[in-house]
């Protein structure tokens, strides 16, 4: 069991995943600086920031909540990262950098909040 947030797998994959997006969406074309890449990097800082605010909620029904919040914005990116190359602001190197790493982060969130269903897993009291 761990005291903190950050030693959470699932979280460490999701910010690992944040910086990716970040990196990314830095040479998208301006016209885009409050669309689309605004809207990738909130959604990629909401998976790992709800991580977190989950870990510290009381109940497994509120722990799930924001894991649940934090799956669907993983989803949501995994649509961006589509749109992303198919719009031709990353590369085929940089899509398959960051749908390898958002897979990767939705495994370990998915068998996290396993762990908290059957097992009260990642209650922090």
């Amino acid at each position: 069991m761990t005291n903190q947030f950050q030693n959470i797998g699932a979280w460490q994959k999701a910010h690992g995943f944040v910086l990716l997006v970040y990196r990314a969406t830095k040479s998208f074309p301006d016209f885009e600086k409050f669309g689309l890449g605004s809207q990738f990097q909130r959604a990629a800082v909401s998976i790992p920031a709800n991580i977190a605010e989950g870990y510290k909620k009381l109940s497994r029904a509120d722990k799930l909540r924001f894991y649940n919040i934090a799956q669907g914005s993983l989803e949501e990116c995994r649509y961006y990262i589509i749109l992303s190359k198919d719009l031709g602001y990353i590369d085929e190197k940089g899509y398959n950098q960051l749908a390898v790493s958002v897979e990767e982060t939705s495994k370990l969130l998915n068998a996290y909040c396993k762990g908290v269903v059957d097992n009260n897993f990642g209650n922090p009291l």
